[in-house]
């Protein structure tokens, strides 16, 4: 027994030295294993990268800045809906015919009332609107009625329904979905139509420069690069492209997104980088950045979530941050971008529990700089009719003007004119300093005294000579409060002063009382004449389309003035006999 007992003392103490030798040789290892020389290539700890804009943060207008109570378009059109500038707000609205937006000043904000003026010249929904970036009283605005058409608003916002426009561009055969302005030329418009053509513009005469038909199926986006050379463009085909506008060359293109929703892209400044975003092929949303020189293998490409939501880009080339909303999303990602792989960070993202029909952005000039805010989102709810201003500001405790967060911006300025682009000219944006405390607005009289007043003395000339000319006028910044800017009256006409002067005669009471429906559709085929031919007779294409249209919108207005005149002919023979049958009766009665 004491024997057995001692045996299994001895292979206890055994076993408990085998654990022990063991543990120490796992040691040893251990200290081999750290004091190895390991590649220096895998030595790398990620730690936490420094950046300026790491607590970027979102901050949403309170109610009282806001904009409510508008009816917002509800057509699944992939577009914005909405334009800002420092002096605007449009926002395209929900209408049971024809298309209308609404224009807004900039700080007319609280509860819209239900009869506000809107821009109603269109036949069909409003498809996309931008603004003028040279002249904040400028805005395009294209539709399904197949038109681009350009509209004047005056510095007080609109007192009625405007119907007349500035020009109106006839050249798509299907709806026009998208429209961009050239960011340096002036005058410079290109435009993308569901016949899978784009069209440049020259809009200060009315005219085509340039149709660029390379693409086999519907355009989905576009975007210039930092001085306008070169577009980018994304198709249904899945391709990336990158054409010169001028002669509608492409340059390079390649397949862009496996998925069959839309792709949308947008220039990385003068990076010479591009970013896009669109599906998988499993349906997941992701980004990916691409070389404007060689697009046939993107530089990166990130999955982003699974949601079904169309995401938009947005680029400030001042901070170097990319913006992404997605439409029926609540929220908004940003990533700052840098010159070497990944090529993008993620920073932060803004959350809210409401979802985004579109959303517009205003221009940095119109950024607060004393509030360190860098960009600004004006969101359209899809649930409730308000606009409300987004503003992404970077924390500081000092208020003094931040250099390194407001570098010079692009500048409300051409710096180059439409013929000089035409003819082969680039020129980068013209600069201005963000350190002047005010947002900077650009001022233009709709009648210019030195353009306007010599073409007012001949009657002869065609109205559409004042307008080509007021858009040709070169456009200069206005720095002084609109309280002190003074407008010049028009000078009246020796037709006008006539007409004037006979207001209380009797042929015109008389005429006022029988004639008014005839006056009504005069004044509508004068307002039909506002697109005719500045030539003789028509050279090229677009303008024997133009002339085509042009002739059509006579007739539709010639059959109206018929009608009303018949119309009115019945009413008049009614009351005749109405008047002779009260005669009869009377004289009966006698």
């Amino acid at each position: 027994m004491i024997r057995r007992t001692e045996e299994a003392v001895s292979k206890q103490v055994v076993e408990t030295s085998d654990i022990l030798n063991v543990h120490n040789g796992a040691i040893n290892n251990m200290v081999d294993v750290r004091a190895c020389n390991k590649p220096v290539e895998r030595l790398w700890w990620r730690g936490v990268r420094s950046s300026k804009f790491r607590h970027v943060y979102g901050r949403p207008a309170k109610r009282e800045g806001c904009y409510e109570n508008i009816k917002i378009t509800k057509n699944a059109h992939d577009s914005h809906f909405c334009a800002a500038n420092p002096k605007f707000v449009a926002v395209v609205t929900e209408v049971a015919g024809g298309g209308t937006f609404l224009v807004l000043p900039i700080h007319c904000t609280g509860r819209l009332d239900f009869n506000a003026s809107r821009v109603t010249g269109h036949r069909g929904p409003v498809l996309d609107v931008k603004w003028n970036p040279f002249n904040d009283n400028i805005i395009a605005s294209c539709s399904d009625d197949c038109t681009i058409k350009l509209w004047y608003i005056p510095d007080g916002g609109l007192a009625t329904h405007l119907s007349e426009w500035l020009i109106d561009l006839h050249g798509h055969k299907r709806r026009v979905g998208y429209i961009e302005w050239h960011p340096t030329a002036e005058n410079i418009l290109v435009s993308a139509g569901f016949d899978h053509l784009m069209i440049v513009w020259d809009v200060g005469c009315g005219e085509a420069v340039n149709v660029i038909d390379c693409h086999p199926d519907v355009i989905y986006s576009m975007s210039f690069n930092r001085d306008g050379s070169l577009i980018a463009t994304t198709c249904k085909d899945k391709k990336l492209r990158v054409i010169e506008p001028r002669r509608g060359i492409v340059l390079s293109e390649g397949v862009c997104h496996a998925g069959t929703k839309a792709c949308k892209v947008v220039f990385l400044g003068n990076t010479g980088r591009m970013l896009t975003t669109g599906f998988s092929r499993h349906s997941d949303r992701q980004y990916a950045v691409w070389n404007q020189s060689d697009i046939s293998t993107p530089l990166c490409t990130e999955t982003i979530d699974c949601s079904s939501g169309i995401l938009f880009p947005y680029y400030d080339h001042d901070t170097h941050i990319v913006f992404l909303a997605g439409k029926g999303d609540g929220n908004i990602r940003y990533y700052e971008v840098v010159d070497q792989a990944p090529w993008l960070h993620y920073l932060n993202q803004f959350l809210s529990g409401s979802p985004q029909r579109g959303l517009g952005f205003m221009p940095k000039r119109g950024c607060d700089a004393t509030q360190c805010e860098i960009f600004r989102f004006y969101k359209l709810h899809a649930t409730k009719g308000m606009c409300e201003p987004i503003s992404m500001i970077v924390p500081r405790k000092s208020d003094t003007f931040q250099e390194d967060l407001f570098p010079d911006t692009a500048a409300p300025t051409p710096a180059v004119s439409a013929r000089d682009w035409i003819n082969g000219r680039n020129c980068n944006p013209v600069l201005m300093s963000m350190n002047t405390g005010v947002a900077v607005r650009t001022h233009k009289p709709h009648s210019p005294p030195t353009l306007v007043a010599p073409l007012a003395t001949l009657p002869t000339i065609n109205n559409n000579i004042k307008k080509f000319a007021f858009l040709s006028h070169e456009t200069v910044p206005d720095y002084r409060p609109r309280d002190n800017v003074q407008v010049l009256p028009l000078p009246l006409s020796e037709k006008s002063q006539k007409t004037s002067s006979n207001q209380t005669t009797k042929f015109q009471q008389i005429q006022q009382l029988f004639g008014q429906p005839a006056i009504i559709a005069s004044d509508e085929y004068k307002r039909g004449e506002r697109t005719e031919q500045l030539v003789d007779s028509p050279k090229t294409e677009f303008q024997l389309q133009r002339a085509y249209s042009q002739q059509c919108e006579e007739l539709k207005l010639l059959k109206k003035q018929l009608a009303n005149r018949e119309r009115r002919i019945r009413e008049l023979e009614e009351q005749v006999l109405t008047l002779q049958q009260q005669r009869k009766s009377q004289s009966a009665h006698k």
